[in-house]
């Protein structure tokens, strides 16, 4: 086997729970190979390059191995190598992502019905 469809190849490579999910990423322009939007029924071929976006998430890989079929996630993960630059930055946008979410968490929020009897007994003391 030379080359299998993206959609299958996306699926098979676990970047996507069903080929449905994987074929509406493609058709949105969520997927590009080598450079240029494509199709569900493009075929992949070993040393292509992927960008795929997930989410906030931006995916660089290169197509090492071809298979049609769904395999376990370590032999999933060897059908292709994550790029060095886009590791790196994926990794930057997941820990400003987590960043922001202890900003949110740490963000103060209106008191409670516990909280308003406390500041009304001190109003009232002064």
């Amino acid at each position: 086997m030379d080359a299998t469809r993206l959609d299958k190849w996306l699926w098979a490579a676990r970047f996507f729970k069903t080929r449905g999910l994987a074929q509406q990423a493609i058709k949105g322009g969520k997927v590009e190979i080598n450079g240029q939007r494509a199709k569900p029924s493009r075929l992949v071929r070993i040393d292509d390059r992927l960008k795929i976006t997930r989410g906030e998430l931006l995916f660089e890989v290169d197509v090492q191995g071809l298979s049609e079929r769904r395999v376990s996630a370590p032999q999933a993960a060897e059908l292709y190598a994550e790029t060095e630059s886009g590791r790196t930055a994926r990794e930057a946008k997941i820990e400003q992502l987590r960043q922001d979410r202890q900003a949110r968490q740490q963000r103060p929020r209106r008191p409670d019905k516990r909280q308003r009897r406390e500041l009304q007994k001190l109003q009232r003391r002064t």
